[in-house]
């Protein structure tokens, strides 16, 4: 990444306009978590809709996968130049509301007896859409949240709000499934959004970038835009090597996102209800990890707690392998929870450390831009590779395929490992 092998990152205390940052990022949290323990409960009823109630299997995982992603691929750089330009409340606010709606046109689809799999796609990448807008604001609105020496910890925070979902959300939608059927669960999350607009709402105390002068908003000056945020990712900011293992990294991601349910479903037999208990033992790692995240920093550094997680994450993929040789029903269970323990608990530590890294060395006029570059390219990543995983879990077995994912894992590791940024360290 251009960095010498000594490489410090100190981060500089930079007030925000807020005499009391904790409390307006604590309702932005409350909003975060409540919306992302709905997202945990569609996760699984949306793809349980795919292969119990529309008869599909790994393949059409792999579409609905590509679909709610593609977005990033093909908006994601304009979207974040276009956020970089207004305020950011609102747009989060106007989503969030857009993003319930929507939702909540499948559980009516459902009830008419209209419901294809043709048409959840359409409204899973309009769903897609609205959340790519949303996640350029809120990403790059945290920094006006919270001072910059405090940005890890916040992002810990987050994350920690993000593990308990995935730890209670997946437990919830097989009950939810189970009782109410897959269409109907996806109506909690739709709720959750609503909540999240509500929180955002009151966020009335935090500085908004001021509007862009008219004169920026030809095409021309947006594609000069785009190109000055990639240009920052891959130039001389010092992110590149991160990008570019990330960007390996979401790889072996998409092929875990694609995989993960039908294998249980089909490969080790399991229940709706066991499969959320599974997942939602990968949502208590996430929350360990998120809990000694800060600890682990201060340990390994920056870069060291990131090459763990990856490492991790890869021997939590050989564990899930293992529990196609066990037998069927709770023992396939438990071996295929504790590889999602490790890959939770992974996540729970590297991505405070990966984006507080990416906020603290990058302007704030640059924050969307730095942020919709990344998040485009790995969903592209997952555009590509979730079809093709899918088709590949189909035609050559699951194991195999899982397999290849390990072998990814593995690869994001060294990208870093053998480069000098294992020794970055935030200050």
């Amino acid at each position: 990444m251009g960095a010498s092998p000594s490489v410090r990152v100190c981060c500089v205390a930079i007030p925000t306009q807020s005499n009391d940052w904790s409390s307006e990022f604590g309702r932005f949290w409350w909003g975060e978590a409540v919306s992302g323990l709905g997202s945990a409960i569609t996760s699984l009823a949306l793809q349980t809709l795919v292969l119990v109630t529309l008869h599909g299997g790994a393949t059409q995982v792999g579409w609905l996968n590509s679909a709610r992603w593609l977005p990033y691929l093909l908006l994601g750089l304009v979207a974040g130049a276009l956020v970089d330009r207004v305020r950011r409340r609102p747009v989060m606010m106007i989503t969030d509301v857009v993003r319930a709606g929507l939702l909540g046109l499948i559980p009516l689809a459902w009830a008419l007896d209209v419901l294809t799999f043709t048409v959840l796609l359409v409204i899973v990448l309009l769903f897609g859409t609205a959340s790519l807008v949303n996640d350029a604001a809120s990403m790059s609105f945290v920094p006006r949240l919270v001072p910059r020496d405090q940005l890890q910890r916040a992002h810990a925070r987050l994350d920690g709000a993000g593990a308990v979902a995935q730890t209670a959300g997946p437990a919830m939608a097989g009950a939810l499934i189970r009782v109410l059927g897959a269409p109907l669960a996806v109506l909690v999350d739709a709720l959750t959004y609503l909540f999240s607009a509500v929180m955002v709402a009151s966020l009335k105390g935090v500085a908004e970038p001021t509007a862009a002068q008219p004169e920026k908003f030809g095409a021309r000056g947006l594609a000069l835009e785009v190109r000055d945020g990639a240009r920052w990712v891959y130039g001389g900011s010092g992110l590149r090597r991160l990008a570019v293992s990330t960007h390996v990294w979401f790889a072996g991601q998409a092929v875990l996102l694609v995989l993960v349910v039908p294998y249980g479903y089909f490969q080790l037999d399991l229940t709706p209800f066991q499969l959320g208990l599974v997942l939602a033992v990968g949502g208590l790692g996430a929350l360990l990890g998120a809990s000694m995240s800060t600890e682990v920093g201060l340990r390994l550094g920056t870069g060291g707690a990131i090459i763990c997680s990856y490492s991790v994450t890869a021997l939590g993929v050989v564990i899930m392998l293992g529990a196609a040789s066990a037998p069927m029903g709770w023992a396939g269970a438990v071996l295929l929870a504790a590889g999602q323990l490790c890959h939770g608990w992974a996540m729970g530590i590297s991505n405070s450390h990966e984006m507080s890294f990416r906020q603290i060395l990058t302007p704030d006029e640059l924050q969307a831009r730095t942020n919709t570059t990344l998040r485009s390219l790995n969903r592209a990543v997952i555009v590509v590779v979730s079809p093709v995983a899918g088709l590949l879990a189909d035609h050559i077995g699951y194991r195999q395929t899982l397999a290849a994912a390990a072998a990814i894992f593995v690869t994001s590791a060294l990208i870093l490992a053998l480069s000098p940024f294992r020794r970055v360290r935030l200050d």
